[in-house]
C-alpha cells in the first residue's frame, strides 16, 4: 500500500520530533513514508521525493532557516505542514521561516517541536475523504477530554 503521508526531515538529528509524528500515525494505522532529505544539502533528493509521491499530505521537519517546507511546497500542490525545530533561537527562526512564506506558496505551521500536532493536522486532511480516520479522530478527541 502506498503512503498516505510523506514525512521528510532535514536532518537525522530531527528524529526525536519525527518519532512524535510517526507514533501518532501508527496509532491511527495510517501508512507513511519517512525520509531524511535536506533542502540545502540534497535538494535533488527532496524534489524527487516530492514529485514521486502520491501522499495526501506532506510533513516537513526542519530547524534553523527551515527552508525545507517551503522548498517542498514549491514543487507540489499537496498540503505541506511544517514543523519548526528548536535548534537555535529557541526555534523562533524556524517558526518564522515556515510561517512567513511568500504569497502563492502556503505552508501550514505547527508549534515548535510539535510533531504530534503536525500528525493530527495531516490526519484531519485525510479525514476529509476517509470516514474511518474521521471516526478515529472524533474518538481521540473524546478520549482527550478525560
Amino acid at each position: 500500500m502506498a503512503e498516505r503521508i510523506l514525512v521528510i526531515s532535514g536532518s537525522k538529528s530531527d528524529e526525536k520530533i519525527v518519532k512524535k509524528i510517526t507514533d501518532v500515525l501508527e496509532e491511527f494505522e495510517v501508512e507513511y513514508k519517512y525520509e531524511v532529505a535536506s533542502a540545502h544539502r540534497t535538494p535533488e533528493k527532496v524534489e524527487k521525493l516530492v514529485k514521486s509521491t502520491f501522499a495526501d499530505a506532506i510533513i516537513a521537519v526542519a530547524g534553523l532557516s527551515a527552508a525545507l517546507p517551503g522548498v517542498i511546497a514549491a514543487h507540489t500542490l499537496t498540503p505541506v505542514i511544517g514543523v519548526p525545530v528548536s535548534a537555535k533561537l529557541e526555534g523562533m527562526d524556524a517558526l518564522l521561516s515556515i510561517a512567513q512564506m511568500p504569497p502563492g506558496i502556503p505552508v501550514a505551521a505547527v508549534g515548535i517541536d510539535n510533531g504530534k500536532n503536525a500528525a493530527l493536522l495531516a490526519l484531519q486532511i485525510l479525514a476529509l475523504q476517509d470516514k474511518k480516520i474521521e471516526e478515529k479522530l472524533v474518538a481521540y478527541r473524546e478520549k482527550m477530554k478525560g
